[in-house]
């Protein structure tokens, strides 16, 4: 189980189902196995997220902790604990600077726009860390030009690109 930052530290971009994390407490962090020579061995094989994806016996107490850094006092089950950038995409697979409490169950409009990114990747028409930088730093700006995505709420703001470390520090 990680650490998670502080109670009330953390402060959601917009907000509903269009929110985006925190940029300081949730920047994003990579898997260091997924790379783009990687690939086809990793994220480009059905099924693969699955083989590492984190038990709930670890991620329920930590998602309990970022809802209290989040500040948010709504029922956990409101929330997905989300990986920013996701599995699919070469997301860190638990690190608290890749996870966050998303509003809204899952599926919910993120979700389209990861597989999109995944599939763009895997067919080669997008590089890995372009698709890595698009859903950790704006995804809802790229989906309202490129998707389908009803309009949400302008979040303007510019954030680094996501850390490059993974697992417990």
């Amino acid at each position: 189980v990680q650490a998670q930052p502080a109670p009330g530290s953390c402060h959601a971009r917009g907000s509903g189902l269009y929110a985006e994390p925190d940029s300081t407490c949730t920047p994003g962090a990579l898997n260091p196995a997924v790379t783009q020579a990687t690939i086809g061995q990793t994220i480009c094989v059905s099924g693969w997220t699955e083989t590492v994806r984190p038990s709930e016996s670890v991620t329920e107490p930590e998602k309990a902790a970022s809802l209290a850094a989040y500040g948010d006092a709504n029922s956990p089950h409101e929330y997905e604990y989300d990986h920013l950038v996701s599995l699919e995409l070469g997301g860190a697979l638990n690190d608290a600077r890749n996870l966050w409490p998303e509003p809204g169950a899952s599926p919910n409009p993120k979700d389209p726009v990861e597989n999109e990114l995944h599939r763009l990747v895997c067919d080669g028409q997008l590089q890995l860390a372009q698709a890595q930088h698009i859903i950790a730093t704006n995804w809802v700006s790229w989906a309202r030009r490129h998707t389908s995505l009803p309009s949400a709420p302008t979040s303007t703001h510019s954030a680094s690109p996501p850390a490059t470390a993974s697992g417990p520090d």
